[in-house]
C-alpha cells in the first residue's frame, strides 16, 4: 500500500485566511512549501500527523480542526467524498467513502449498526500512532458537515466516543450537540440508525455513472498490490476492541480457510500470532499513552482474559510494565 496522503493547496490558504502563520507550521511539523506545492502536494502518514500535530501546537484556535473539517467547499472534495455528496441516501453515501477512501489515502471508513446505532470511525492504515485530536476532530466534523449538506437536514449524532483524556468539552459539545466519552477504545462519530435512510437532494445518477467505473477499476488494481500480511494486521486492528479474534474468525473475514491462512502468512515469513501481538502492542502503548483507561481496561480491549496475562506480554514486547510504560509516556504534569 503506497503512503501516499494529498494535502489540498486550500488547506494552507485556509489557515493564512485564519490568521494561522503557516511558515511557523511547516518548519515545527519538519516540512517546506515544495513539498506541499500547489495544486495538490502528498506526504506520508507520519508526515501529514506531524503537520496537524504543528497546527495543534501552534495554530492558536482549539476549534482550529473543526473548522478546517466543517467548512470545506464541495468543490474541494477528494474523489471518495464527490461520489458520496452524489448518493441517494446517507448509507449509500457512507457506503462509498468506506469502499473509496483507500484511493485517496491509506485510510479507511468503517461503519457498524447494532442496536440503533450506526457508528462510523475512521481508522489510518499506516499510521504508528495516534492521529493527532485536531485530525480526529477535523474528520468527524467534515463527514458530518457533508451528511448535512447532502441532506439538507440539521443531523445530529447520538455521541462522540473520543481515545483520549477529557479535553475540550464546551468547544466539542457546541459544535457537535451530543454527548462526548472519553478514554475510548477507538475514536468513533454515533449516528441514530434511522438517520441512514435519509435521502440526499445532491444526488445526481449521470455523474455517479461516469464516475463510478474508473473508481472500481482502481480498486481493483489496488487489492492486486495488497499483501496478505496488510489484510490480516488491517482485520486484526478492527476486531483490537474487546475481543481476541480467533484465526478462525479472520479466515473467514479474508475468505480463506484457517490452514491456507496459516500456510500462506509462513510463506510470507511471518505467523498469525506474531501479527497479533505486533497489532496488541501498537494498540497499547496507544491507550496507555493516549488515556486515563487503568491497565485491566486496556487488557479487556486487547482480548486478554487476565491482567497478568497482559503485563507478561506487555513486559515481553517493551521490556517494561504498563505503568511504568505509561508514567514515561505521559507529559510532564499531565
Amino acid at each position: 500500500m503506497e503512503d501516499h496522503v494529498p494535502v489540498p493547496g486550500v488547506m494552507l490558504e485556509r489557515l493564512v485566511a485564519l490568521g494561522v502563520d503557516v511558515a511557523r507550521i511547516l518548519e515545527r511539523a519538519g516540512l517546506t512549501r515544495a513539498v506541499l506545492a500547489v495544486p495538490r502536494g502528498r506526504l506520508t502518514t507520519a508526515e501529514y500527523f506531524a503537520l496537524w500535530r504543528a497546527i495543534e501546537e501552534l495554530g492558536g484556535s482549539r476549534d482550529l480542526g473543526l473548522r478546517l473539517g466543517a467548512e470545506a467547499l464541495p468543490h474541494k472534495y477528494d474523489i471518495a467524498s464527490m461520489a458520496a455528496l452524489h448518493s441517494p441516501s446517507v448509507a449509500e453515501a457512507l457506503a462509498k467513502i468506506a469502499k473509496y477512501k483507500r484511493l485517496v489515502c491509506p485510510e479507511e471508513l468503517s461503519v457498524v449498526v447494532r442496536r440503533g446505532e450506526a457508528r462510523l470511525r475512521f481508522h489510518w492504515l499506516l499510521a504508528e500512532g495516534d492521529p493527532p485530536r485536531f485530525l480526529v476532530d477535523g474528520t468527524f466534523a467534515s463527514v458530518l458537515a457533508m451528511l448535512r449538506r447532502g441532506t439538507q437536514k440539521p443531523i445530529a449524532p447520538l455521541r462522540l466516543e473520543l481515545a483520549r483524556r477529557r479535553s475540550d468539552v464546551p468547544l466539542l459539545t457546541r459544535h457537535f450537540g451530543c454527548e462526548l466519552r472519553f478514554d475510548a477504545a477507538v475514536d468513533l462519530l454515533v449516528l441514530p440508525a434511522a438517520v441512514l435512510a435519509e435521502p440526499f437532494v445532491t444526488h445526481n445518477a449521470d455523474l455517479l455513472a461516469l464516475l463510478l467505473p474508473g473508481l472500481d477499476a482502481e480498486l481493483d488494481a489496488l487489492a492486486a498490490r495488497r499483501s496478505l500480511v496488510d489484510d490480516v494486521r488491517l482485520a486484526l486492528r478492527r476486531h483490537m476492541c474487546g475481543e481476541r479474534p480467533s484465526v478462525d474468525k479472520v479466515a473467514r473475514e479474508l475468505r480463506v480457510s484457517p490452514r491456507t491462512l496459516q500456510r500462506r502468512l509462513g510463506e510470507a515469513g511471518t505467523t498469525y500470532q506474531h501479527l497479533l501481538d505486533e497489532v496488541r502492542s501498537q494498540s497499547a502503548r496507544r491507550l496507555l499513552a493516549g488515556t486515563d483507561l487503568d491497565a485491566g481496561q486496556v487488557a479487556f480491549l486487547l482480548g486478554f482474559e487476565e491482567l497478568n496475562s497482559f503485563t507478561r506480554a506487555f513486559q515481553g514486547w517493551e521490556g517494561t510494565t504498563p505503568t511504568r510504560y505509561r508514567a514515561q509516556a505521559r507529559p510532564e504534569g499531565a
